[in-house]
């Protein structure tokens, strides 16, 4: 797979700016800078995540009425495109996933359209449940391994959420008595034991 010239830059960028928050968030200069490594610049994602997910005491754990349902966060997102600023002004979490940028909200992770028009490819238009502090191409991974598991999925684990990965979660989603919505929500991740 050929990469766009565009990524490398998108790259460097994304690590310098996750290097900077960082910094003024520990009190480090430039040497810290000089270090960052892309397995820090993941680390970095996850914890800008877990910064932003309500933390809940362990005697009370969140219930299905307090976490936002698959069909709250549809409603929510509108499949518009901006430009690179408007995103980082309006969101702190955007990442590079495959052929697309998402921006992560609320506890799924949507498409984020005109960020990047070198990187705008993607399977699902559409939220995707994240949990665990993961990405949404490690979150479709975990389910469609989960589903093979368990009999329904025979395709290539590929954390895309393929028309095909899309009619295995409805099928699934279908027999255990769930709303069928083909794609990742919060309930079918509980279902399958991976929340």
């Amino acid at each position: 797979m050929k990469l766009p010239l565009a990524w490398p830059i998108c790259f460097v960028a994304l690590v310098s700016q996750l290097a900077e928050a960082q910094d003024a968030s520990s009190g480090k200069g430039a040497a810290a800078r000089a270090t960052a490594t892309p397995a820090r610049v993941h680390r970095q994602v996850r914890q800008q995540i877990a910064a932003q997910t309500p933390t809940v005491s362990a005697t009370a754990p969140p219930t299905p009425a307090k976490l936002l349902s698959y069909s709250d966060a549809l409603r929510r997102y509108r499949h518009q495109r901006h430009n690179r600023t408007w995103w980082r002004q309006h969101f702190t979490t955007i990442v590079l996933v495959g052929g697309g940028y998402y921006y992560w909200n609320a506890g799924y992770w949507y498409p984020a359209w005109g960020y990047d028009s070198d990187n705008e490819y993607y399977d699902y238009d559409g939220p995707i449940y994240t949990y665990g502090n993961l990405l949404p191409d490690q979150v479709i991974l975990n389910v469609q391994r989960a589903l093979q598991q368990l009999g329904y999925y025979s395709g290539e684990l590929t954390g895309s959420l393929s028309s095909a990965t899309r009619e295995t979660i409805a099928a699934y989603q279908r027999d255990i008595g769930l709303d069928v919505t083909g794609v990742v929500d919060a309930p079918t991740v509980d279902a399958l034991g991976l929340d």
